[in-house]
């Protein structure tokens, strides 16, 4: 039995992320899944797991939870080169961890979710117009720091990289084309290339 046990729902980016980074550093667990689309992160059993009701959720053998895909990533990245030991480059990492949740998977995962999951009112469809264009301005920040650096941080992949990888990857999948973003797709190959590497799982519609 491993020490770890990852609650998770494979179309999840947020929950790829920490499989990501458990498969880049070997580290073994226990994967549980979750089908959020059946309220099974709402039952009585998991919210007595994680009371926030979400994925993904890391267990410790000793009953400790730790919950929110970014600090999942700090916590098993740490003592290893995927979270700067310096002060200033660990900052900002940090930054683009709290970027990520803010301005890129409010976004682009919101995009790909309602294009696969909700009935597209035309309500609906004026707000998806909207996140594709708030999704593509942070596709464009990022495409602007690739075309100067290998990675978000630093001279190697940290977990700024692991965080922002994930939803990137399959900004497509929310009518956002990564055509015009050249940068960001040799990125998302060096990541790709990484010892340890794992895909996102392919999207299944439910509408």
């Amino acid at each position: 039995m491993t020490d770890l046990t990852l609650y998770d729902c494979l179309e999840s980016g947020n929950g790829h992320k920490v499989r990501l980074m458990l498969s880049l550093l070997d580290i073994d667990y226990t994967l549980v899944l979750k089908d959020i689309h059946k309220g099974e992160t709402r039952t009585p059993e998991f919210l007595a797991i994680n009371p926030i009701g979400r994925i993904p959720t890391l267990q410790f053998s000793d009953g400790r939870v730790l919950a929110e895909s970014n600090a999942i990533l700090c916590y098993l990245a740490e003592g290893s080169d995927y979270l700067p030991q310096d002060r200033f480059a660990r900052a900002q990492v940090l930054s683009w961890l709290m970027w990520e949740q803010y301005e890129h998977e409010p976004n682009i995962a919101v995009a790909r979710f309602w294009m696969h999951h909700q009935e597209m009112t035309p309500e609906r469809v004026k707000l998806l117009t909207e996140k594709q264009e708030k999704g593509r301005k942070a596709l464009d920040l990022m495409e602007m720091n690739f075309t100067y650096a290998n990675w978000a941080v630093g001279n190697d992949p940290t977990v700024a990289d692991v965080s922002l990888y994930s939803y990137t990857s399959v900004a497509e999948e929310g009518g956002i084309d990564l055509a015009p973003y050249p940068a960001i797709r040799k990125w998302l190959d060096r990541m790709a290339a990484l010892p340890g590497f794992i895909p996102m799982e392919p999207f299944e519609d439910t509408k």
